[in-house]
């Protein structure tokens, strides 16, 4: 007997698991470079090289040979801004064309592209208010909130899409929690500390009216209690067990003490520009490095399979009586 069989034709573009992480991890490294390179032009003094926005001059989206070094800075992390979008795009489309579907990765991946050009408009604000340092420092966490998202997307691409169980003791993870508000409060202090000083991104731009001894103080208190409950969170992992946690809390204290130690140098060296810059480059880690410990008291497990229906017991037929 022929069987015919009629076969259904899809074309597709098979986007793995491992492409779409590697995606999602490439979108927190760019979200983090166009913060450095954002440092960048506010410790050149080029925060004004494009004096407006959304073009670079009245007249031009560019830069113009005669706005100098400064004109090319500002542009520059102008253009980087549309190569973190192209990725951030990417993202999107790969979630969309990965197969099976995932439960929760597009709304993450949308908020990762939408943030991208809000926090591009935020920065435009910067310049048209000639870099108000509060709008400034608005603009710096912007960029941690988009970084937030990149990371909590790349995590989710890494783990099933069962239900979400806690791996520590309730009291543990409100230490987490505790620890992550903390850990937020000290960056946004660290902006006020940053429009109380010397870098205004250019010459002319005003700063808060802050003492910056007075507020670098708070801040320096606030990383103190930081690292405090980073070292609870360690012997307290440890204590329940939970190893995954406790290297997360160990790399998180880390992280916070080479931060804490560039704050101290670049405290009493009177604010170098490198170290200004590398400073801000641990500002986006330690933020890492928190959500890193928060993600780790809760893990996914896969979705249990529902069991198979079983299948009806065959009624044994009557005995054939033999032919006469």
């Amino acid at each position: 007997m022929r069987r015919i069989c009629r076969v259904k034709r899809s074309v597709r573009f098979p986007v793995s698991a491992t492409l779409l992480r590697r995606l999602a991890y490439a979108s927190i490294v760019a979200n983090v470079a166009i913060v450095v390179t954002g440092g960048a032009v506010r410790l050149t003094a080029s925060g004004l090289g494009c004096p407006t926005w959304p073009r670079c001059t009245d007249d031009s989206y560019h830069a113009t040979p005669e706005m100098g070094v400064h004109g090319v800075i500002e542009y520059g992390n102008r253009l980087l801004t549309f190569a973190v979008g192209a990725i951030a795009l990417a993202v999107v489309v790969a979630v969309l064309l990965h197969r099976p579907r995932r439960q929760g990765l597009l709304p993450l991946a949308v908020a990762v592209l939408f943030g991208i050009p809000a926090q591009a408009v935020i920065g435009g604000i910067t310049v048209l208010t000639n870099l108000n340092p509060w709008v400034v420092g608005l603009h710096f966490l912007a960029s941690m909130v988009v970084i937030a998202a990149a990371y909590a997307l790349w995590r989710r691409i890494g783990k099933p899409d069962g239900p979400t169980l806690p791996t520590v003791p309730a009291p543990l993870r409100a230490l987490a929690l505790l620890t992550t508000v903390v850990s937020a409060a000290v960056l946004v202090v660290g902006t006020w500390v940053t429009g109380s000083g010397p870098h205004a991104g250019d010459h002319g731009a005003a700063r808060n009216g802050l003492d910056p001894e007075a507020i670098s103080q708070v801040h320096a208190d606030g990383v103190f209690l930081l690292v405090g409950l980073s070292v609870a969170l360690v012997f307290a992992f440890r204590a329940v067990g939970a190893r995954r946690a406790e290297r997360a809390a160990v790399m998180l204290l880390a992280v916070e003490l080479g931060q804490g130690v560039i704050g101290f140098v670049q405290y009493f060296t009177h604010l170098p520009a490198v170290l200004v810059g590398a400073h801000m480059l641990g500002s986006c880690l330690v933020l890492l490095a928190t959500l890193a410990v928060l993600s780790s008291t809760r893990e996914r497990r896969p979705t249990p399979v529902a069991p198979a229906a079983a299948a009806p017991e065959a009624t044994p037929s009557a005995p054939v009586p033999a032919a006469a």
